[in-house]
């Protein structure tokens, strides 16, 4: 089932996405009991969710709505850094693994929506400005000091980051150059759990202007996923709708020789397998 959060006319709601064409929202009642999408992770109700919307053939046209990122103003964004072997930084000498989980968090005004405007930053900042396409987990229950065995069953489903950074100033301030406004998308929506096969198999995939720059699977990461949840949830509670981005592989415009920053006009697109495409053009 696909999970989405978007805005109509004056108002924003969440609703199932039906036939990749169509948003049906939950009945009154549903959305009185579940507001919005954490509260149906919160509830352990997405059964019920799709229960709500059963039979239904049509809903709200999606060209029609805005798909926003698919996360509450009280979920955290939470990203991994350095989980498949590459060249960082952008000299590009491939370092040893890390011995540790290499972790930095997201702003929600870093973020934009499915189809929505990347902003190219002004000054020196524009000339270094990347893309980062991540398999991202939403967490549905909650947990602190979850055990690696019981580690996915807090996984409601997954959805799409491009962790938007600007290397130039990564250089003198990690948590600047990862959050310039609007400069990351998520999306599209999220898809719950249940309809992933194999997770061990899930790919990401980046394509620039129609360009292939990043391909990879889950099974290349340097951490796992259940590792990830572990160690996350040992400093910091995690909570339904909570967000984990997993790390991007080699391929981002940094890594090229001469580089290949985004520019204004750009198109990144983003897909990662079971779940769909993020789509946004680079805008000055």
């Amino acid at each position: 089932m696909k999970i989405a959060r978007f805005r109509y006319q004056d108002r924003s709601a969440y609703g199932v996405v039906l036939q990749d064409a169509f948003v049906a929202e939950p009945s009154a009642d549903f959305v009185t009991r579940y507001p919005n999408i954490a509260a149906v992770l919160a509830g352990d109700a997405t059964a019920a969710l799709a229960q709500d919307v059963a039979g239904r053939t049509s809903g709200l046209p999606l060209g029609e709505v805005q798909l926003l990122p698919p996360l509450s103003a009280h979920n955290k964004i939470i990203c991994v850094g350095i989980n498949y072997r590459k060249k960082y930084p952008v000299e590009g000498v491939a370092p040893p693994d890390p011995d540790h989980i290499i972790l930095f968090a997201k702003h929600h005004d870093a973020i934009v929506g499915q189809g929505q405007a990347l902003e190219l930053p002004q000054g020196d900042a524009a000339q270094t400005f990347d893309y980062e396409g991540e398999i991202t987990l939403v967490i549905g229950k909650a947990g602190r000091h979850i055990a690696r065995e019981a580690a996915m069953s807090h996984v409601a489903g997954y959805t799409i980051l491009n962790d938007g950074s600007v290397r130039g100033w990564q250089k003198h301030s990690l948590h600047a150059g990862k959050n310039f406004a609007n400069s990351g998308g998520c999306g599209p929506w999220i898809v719950t759990a249940d309809a992933i096969d194999a997770v061990s198999a899930m790919t990401v995939s980046t394509h620039v202007n129609g360009e292939l720059r990043q391909h990879t699977d889950v099974s290349q990461m340097i951490f796992g996923l259940d590792a990830l949840i572990a160690y996350i949830s040992h400093f910091t509670p995690l909570h339904p709708g909570d967000l984990i981005a997993t790390g991007t592989p080699e391929g981002a415009g940094g890594s090229f020789s001469p580089t290949r920053f985004l520019k204004a006009g750009d198109v990144v697109e983003i897909a990662v397998s079971g779940v769909g495409t993020l789509s946004n053009r680079v805008q000055a």
